[in-house]
């Protein structure tokens, strides 16, 4: 991988960790002012509350970052680059197959050294677009449940509507923001577009791939002796 594509590949794994973190930070506090904050009370030093906002961007974003949960839905699991080396691998040797790891370690090789670095470019944009919004839509639903159960207690406990203003209207946009990512989401899509265009190419230089394929047993039988 060369220094350009090095640096783009950390600005986009940094945003993937900044943009949810920021996000939910962001909304802590919106729903600290919508609710807590009749409860609980926030020292009024500035510095302390920019302190605690940042350990908030920044330990969310690590932990959303850490799960990797958005790795585990149907739209980045189908067609995966990798699953076609494999079934390119398969038609080849009726000996050695490709697992899961060994066709991500080739399929991350040929990305590297033969895929156009305009490609480059685009999976990791198209990733990290990915990653944000479904941890966006994630975070907004699971938001949107908490102000809806703090709504409902509030008025089972008999508060006035008048009251609760700033929690309805915390819920009704965050309620909005999630239907709205639900309803639009090209995040999916444009996900499977990526592979498909990768795979693609793959199919395009699939004679390369062969020779690199070879080259592969090769490496990890004088590996093995």
């Amino acid at each position: 991988m060369n220094q350009s594509n090095g640096s783009s590949f950390g600005l986009y794994e940094a945003t993937r960790i900044l943009a949810p973190g920021f996000y939910f930070a962001s909304l802590c506090t919106l729903f600290f002012y919508a609710f807590l904050s009749r409860y609980f009370l926030l020292p009024t030093n500035q510095g302390y509350l920019v302190i605690l906002f940042l350990f908030l961007v920044i330990v969310s974003g690590l932990t959303m970052y850490a799960k990797e949960t958005t790795k585990r839905r149907r739209a980045f699991v189908e067609n995966q680059p990798s699953a076609f080396l494999q079934d390119i691998a398969r038609r080849h040797s009726a000996t050695q197959m490709l697992n899961d790891a060994e066709a991500r370690q080739l399929y991350f090789y040929i990305l590297n050294h033969f895929i156009p670095s305009a490609f480059h470019e685009k999976v990791f944009f198209f990733g990290t677009v990915y990653h944000i919004m479904i941890q966006i839509r994630r975070t907004s639903f699971w938001f949107a449940i908490l102000s809806l159960i703090c709504l409902a207690v509030q008025i089972a406990t008999g508060a006035a509507l008048m009251e609760q203003q700033g929690l309805i209207s915390f819920c009704i946009f965050i309620w909005l923001i999630y239907l709205l990512n639900v309803k639009y989401n090209k995040a999916d899509r444009k996900m499977q577009e990526n592979y498909l265009d990768q795979i693609f190419w793959l199919q395009m230089n699939e004679d390369l791939i062969k020779d690199l394929f070879k080259k592969y047993e090769l490496s990890k039988k004088s590996t093995i002796s």
